[in-house]
């Protein structure tokens, strides 16, 4: 068995798979497919924290699939933009887990991962696959992933 660590930027695939298929990730579709015949020595989803019950539910639903739930809070500014931006902190968790590991599994579209990428395969000598939507996905992180898995209908609820 493959020993494997998952990661998941939920803002991230929430917002990719909302635009570009106006549908829903399948985490448990994705919980399935990404542990059959692996060992998960440690499983994250990082998300906001806006204090709703809808949230709340989602976020219990993940924790009943095996992930351990991260929660920043979600900051409005002032010109209405918001932030909850948790790549520091997935990095870190990648970054202490990746010894423990034979495989990171990272789902997210986000380029800013494409160096984090690169540093697991050619300073840790481990696998990582990046999942996430196609053509939300920044090419960088594509081309510096061990393998890209695009996040397609049997993802999708």
């Amino acid at each position: 068995m493959t020993n494997i660590a998952i990661f998941v930027d939920v803002q991230n695939v929430y917002y990719t798979t909302r635009q570009h298929f106006h549908r829903n990730f399948d985490y448990n579709a994705f919980w399935r497919r990404v542990t059959e015949n692996n060992n998960v020595v440690a499983a994250f989803a990082y998300a906001t924290h806006r204090g709703d019950n809808k949230q709340a539910e989602f976020q219990n639903i993940l924790r009943a699939i095996g992930f351990e739930v991260k929660l920043k809070p979600f900051i409005q500014r002032a010109d209405g933009s918001a932030k909850a931006d948790w790549d520091v902190g997935i990095t870190i968790d990648v970054l202490e887990h990746v010894d423990k590991v034979d495989k990171v599994i990272l789902v997210s579209g986000d380029g800013d991962f494409d160096l984090l990428a690169q540093t697991i395969i050619e300073k840790k000598g481990k696998q990582i696959d990046v999942y996430g939507v196609k053509a939300l996905t920044a090419g960088t992180l594509m081309k510096a992933a061990s393998k890209f898995e695009p996040i397609e209908a049997e993802l999708l609820l």
